[in-house]
């Protein structure tokens, strides 16, 4: 018999469900590139609702989204202040430098996964013709490396305040912005009002298979759709993954909540064995960061090679440290499993 896989590495690995499946399989499709996929509209007009701006863009990913409004932001030669733990300055391959003659300003995160607000005020460039001319300032809410931390509301006003003050534009890469918003109990638009734009992801907590939308002005979209194009995005009749993203953006939202709950049970389970501490305030949302105690036999690769072998995957992310994201397909008597097989393989 086969063991059913317990995949905790990301909330990635979720894949759609059947209403996603029979959605996509029904979906009206067109042109998105000639913008006459109807499926692919309504999906990006739902998006910008939600969030509270003006129109929205479909992008294959994240990493897409956050490039292409960095660019639609940014000339060659501008600078972006951004945290030094974002993914958008880790993860994304140098796309702005790279791609965009864009040059990062990393500023340190905080634990909370915050930018200091002096730390912020002291990265913007003085107008001299010496230095890059300082145009945007990038947020993460939830912030990854930061252990899923929430970003707050009144956070991002201040942030939007400053940026404001000093003529730049304030950009938020919302991967998992529902997430921190069911998190806080508030509207997501508090969380979005301040930025001029944002992007979130379809596929991770949502569950849909692929996608991410980018939203914002409708000035700031036109020009971030010849970014798009630009960089490969335009996606024919692409209403077969925007019908997906319908159904997670109508069902999939409130329903966070039972991720973080999991992520909670998780935690306390893991908590009280042996060789085992978790971040301080872990879980904010639904990451589990689990660290290896220096007295501990074991290190991460060789527990998580054991937990394989009970078709249980956790990320590795450091000799003693691991990461585990619960998501849509993580049941309750998963985590039960999960924990078990943790306490058996760190029994003296």
């Amino acid at each position: 018999m086969v063991m059913e896989t317990i995949d905790l590495r990301s909330d990635t690995v979720t894949h759609p469900t059947l209403a996603m499946r029979a959605a996509m399989a029904e979906a009206v499709v067109g042109d998105d590139v000639f913008g006459e996929d109807p499926t692919v509209n309504r999906l990006q007009e739902m998006a910008a609702h939600l969030v509270g701006k003006e129109a929205g863009l479909f992008v294959a990913s994240g990493t897409m989204g956050n490039l292409t409004a960095l660019l639609a932001h940014c000339g060659r030669g501008d600078e972006v202040i951004l945290g030094d733990s974002s993914h958008t300055f880790n993860y994304e391959a140098g796309g702005m430098a790279a791609l965009g003659g864009v040059q990062p300003h990393p500023v340190q995160n905080q634990s909370d996964g915050t930018l200091a607000l002096q730390d912020t005020q002291a990265a913007i460039r003085a107008h001299d013709a010496h230095h890059p001319r300082t145009r945007l300032i990038c947020l993460e809410n939830t912030h990854n490396l930061c252990g899923g931390a929430p970003l707050s509301p009144e956070y991002t006003a201040q942030v939007g305040a400053l940026a404001s003050a000093h003529g730049l534009r304030l950009h938020i890469d919302g991967a998992r912005i529902f997430n921190s918003a069911v998190a806080q109990n508030v509207a997501v638009t508090d969380l979005t009002g301040p930025a001029d734009s944002v992007t979130f992801c379809l596929s991770k907590g949502l569950c849909a298979p692929v996608g991410s939308v980018l939203c914002g002005s409708e000035d700031f979209i036109h020009r971030a759709h010849r970014v798009r194009k630009m960089l490969g995005g335009g996606m024919r009749q692409a209403g077969v993954l925007a019908a997906a993203g319908i159904v997670a953006l109508e069902g999939m939202i409130e329903r966070l909540a039972d991720d973080h709950e999991h992520a909670r049970q998780l935690a306390a389970g893991l908590s009280q064995i042996r060789y085992i501490r978790l971040d301080r305030g872990s879980p904010q949302t639904n990451m589990v960061f689990i660290n290896l105690t220096p007295d501990c036999p074991l290190d991460a690769p060789a527990v998580a090679a054991k937990l394989a072998e009970r078709s249980i995957r956790v990320q590795v992310k450091g000799p003693r440290r691991f990461r585990a994201v619960t998501h849509y397909w993580i049941t309750t008597s998963m985590i039960e499993d999960t924990v078990e097989a943790f306490r058996d393989n760190l029994r003296k």
